[in-house]
């Protein structure tokens, strides 16, 4: 359990990913306790039902009004981007936005800069962004962290420390995030869509369908962790597969030839372009 200046922590916007954040500090990690008990955390969500479920939930305090949250050393802006400064100008400089207290902001907001939150936020406020990913609701996530202008080292530790029990963490330059948002924040996506390809192309071929998505996801599985518990690079694990004039090389010839490598290109430009333009001011 964490025993610091970050270790009460409120979380505004508790929605799919506010909630991961929770369980997963909540949650026991053998040998190790949970990061977080119950009375550390707290929880703000606009809707009542919402709220009753994360207190039924977790036994956290859940409030709808972020005026009336509860005092905490961390502020976990979870809310979507668009809404924001909306959420920040509705507290009204009360609750964890009042100027009464140095407490540090740690925005998972995708595209919305530190700059643009400290704007929002009192005067000299502390912020670090954070890119997490979907695969932290099972410890096997990626984050991403970058520091605002009045964020120092301990902040970032603090940050570093809150995110460490979902998988690897990175500190990276903010100028990097759109990329970061690109790679690994919308990554799970075109993991799970080639997994559906792999699937379909297996069944045109004959495989019923639970099978061939068996096969799919379990080869997915099985490649990521032999690249990260193993000594290869993804070229040479491909180039160890591929037999001249084999299956392999035949099927990647032609992924190839189709253009491969320029779709996914052309995917994660996108997406890092709408990241800069949810970050862009409205």
């Amino acid at each position: 359990m964490i025993e610091s200046p970050c270790s009460r922590v409120l979380v505004v916007g508790a929605g799919t990913m506010g909630e991961a954040l929770i369980a997963g500090w909540l949650r026991p990690q053998p040998p190790a306790p949970a990061l977080l008990d119950a009375r550390q955390v707290a929880a703000v969500n606009a809707r009542p039902a919402r709220s009753d479920e994360l207190t039924a939930r977790y036994g956290i305090a859940c409030t709808c009004d972020v005026a009336q949250a509860p005092s905490a050393d961390v502020v976990v802006l979870a809310v979507k981007p668009q809404k924001m400064a909306e959420v920040v100008r509705q507290a009204n400089g009360r609750g964890p936005f009042a100027p009464d207290a140095r407490r540090l902001y740690v925005s998972i907001a995708a595209g919305v800069s530190t700059a643009a939150l400290e704007r929002l936020l009192p005067e000299g406020s502390p912020v670090v962004r954070a890119m997490p990913n979907m695969p932290l609701r099972i410890g096997a996530g990626a984050t991403a962290l970058c520091a605002g202008a009045h964020a120092g080292e301990a902040d970032l530790r603090c940050a570093s420390r809150l995110f460490s029990c979902f998988g690897l963490v990175e500190k990276v330059s903010e100028q990097l995030m759109d990329a970061v948002c690109a790679v690994s924040g919308s990554g799970p996506a075109y993991v799970a869509a080639f997994v559906e390809a792999l699937r379909d192309a297996g069944q045109a071929c004959g495989l019923e369908r639970g099978l061939s998505e068996r096969l799919a996801l379990q080869t997915v599985l099985g490649t990521a962790r032999m690249l990260a518990e193993g000594n290869q690079s993804p070229a040479e694990l491909r180039r160890s597969i591929c037999s001249p004039g084999g299956t392999t090389l035949a099927a990647l010839d032609a992924m190839s030839a189709s253009g491969f490598d320029s779709v996914l290109a052309r995917g994660v430009a996108a997406a890092c372009s709408r990241s800069k333009e949810l970050g862009a001011p409205s």
